[in-house]
């Protein structure tokens, strides 16, 4: 039994830790696969998206749901799909990690 409440402290440990760091997040997402900080790669660069948006006061909900839906059309014709397995609380980080992004 001590073993299994050390097991699910670490545990609980490692996924707080991941769910900290937006980084981990989008490269567990498979969101590097398409995009990067700071270069475009087959959907635009964070840093871009971020100049795009910062004076959007609707962009974090306006990019959650694109997240989620999918979309294509603003940065050219590659559509991005949507990210329906992540959940609604990542995407919300993952969307306020770029809208940060410098």
């Amino acid at each position: 039994m001590q073993r299994l409440a050390v097991f699910a402290c670490c545990l609980a440990a490692a996924c707080s830790g991941y769910a900290a760091d937006p980084a981990v997040l989008a490269k567990k997402s498979g969101c590097l696969n398409c995009h990067d900080i700071d270069k475009k790669v087959v959907g635009p660069a964070y840093k871009d998206v971020a100049a795009k948006y910062k004076d959007n006061k609707n962009a974090e909900a306006m990019l959650i749901e694109k997240v989620k839906k999918g979309g294509s059309g603003v940065w050219g014709p590659t559509p991005m799909p949507p990210n329906v397995l992540v959940s609604d609380a990542d995407v919300k980080t993952l969307v306020e990690w770029v809208l940060s992004q410098k």
